[in-house]
């Protein structure tokens, strides 16, 4: 029996940038604006300025979504009745993810990055 094990080198910066994988590349840009736009539904609203200053305080590609209002830390943890409740409440990234959105997220994922889906 005849065992040959060649070396291979790979760039490993251009193999995650041939499939937008690179920090702040094209999958990243990709689950920034679906979180944001998967969420939407889902965060308390009252005027909008809750679900708009996730829009203005997000670098899209950095891989953080930020939520900056003075509210925004109790609405995401405090029970209320939110106008639009009981989808609308807190917890909102959390029930986003388990309420379908992690599932289309990986879709979009695989689909952009050229990997197979299993």
């Amino acid at each position: 029996m005849k065992i040959m094990l060649k070396q291979i080198e790979i760039d490993q910066n251009k193999a995650l940038q041939s499939r937008g994988l690179e920090p702040g590349g094209k999958v990243q840009k990709f689950i920034d604006n679906e979180v944001l736009k998967r969420c939407a539904p889902y965060v308390p609203r009252d005027n909008g300025d809750l679900n708009e200053s996730g829009r203005e305080n997000t670098d899209i590609g950095s891989g953080e979504v930020s939520y900056d209002t003075p509210y925004a830390r109790r609405w995401h943890y405090e029970p209320a009745k939110f106008q639009g409740a009981p989808r609308r409440g807190n917890y909102w990234f959390e029930r986003m993810l388990n309420e379908g959105g992690r599932y289309a997220i990986l879709k979009g994922v695989t689909r952009l990055s050229g990997a197979r889906p299993r």
